[in-house]
């Protein structure tokens, strides 16, 4: 059975603008925060965004803050990433993650991942 489910990557030129969705089962998402991961290629998978159940928590890493925007629709069982102002150095697999539990632990490692979706490529062009 599939827990996570990603969909809305591709390929988009810099300066563009890219929409992940990430369908979760409701045994999944309930009560779990959520976050994005990206792993570029030969690069070591690295924190994205992250909510908290109740959406009042939304850390980002330094490197999208301002431009990616995490949210969620707990009624959908669905976390959406929202890219703007997109690099080239953006470009990579993008994994939807659940949680342990309700709010994210800090720091933020993949020790707190409960659930993995199996990915989908972001490509940006300069």
């Amino acid at each position: 059975q599939v827990q996570l489910a990603e969909s809305g990557g591709g390929s988009v030129q810099a300066g563009g603008s890219l929409r992940l969705s990430c369908a979760a089962s409701e045994r999944t998402f309930t009560f779990s925060a959520m976050y994005w991961f990206r792993q570029g290629t030969g690069k070591e998978r690295e924190f994205v965004a992250a909510i908290s159940w109740g959406g009042l928590s939304t850390p980002y890493a330094d490197s999208v803050r301002g431009r990616f925007t995490i949210s969620r629709v707990n009624a959908e069982n669905t976390v959406y990433l929202q890219m703007n102002n997109l690099k080239p150095e953006d470009t990579a697999v993008y994994y939807c993650a659940a949680g342990r539990q309700p709010a994210i632990v800090t720091p933020i490692t993949e020790r707190e991942i409960d659930a993995w979706g199996q990915g989908i490529q972001v490509t940006v062009s300069s």
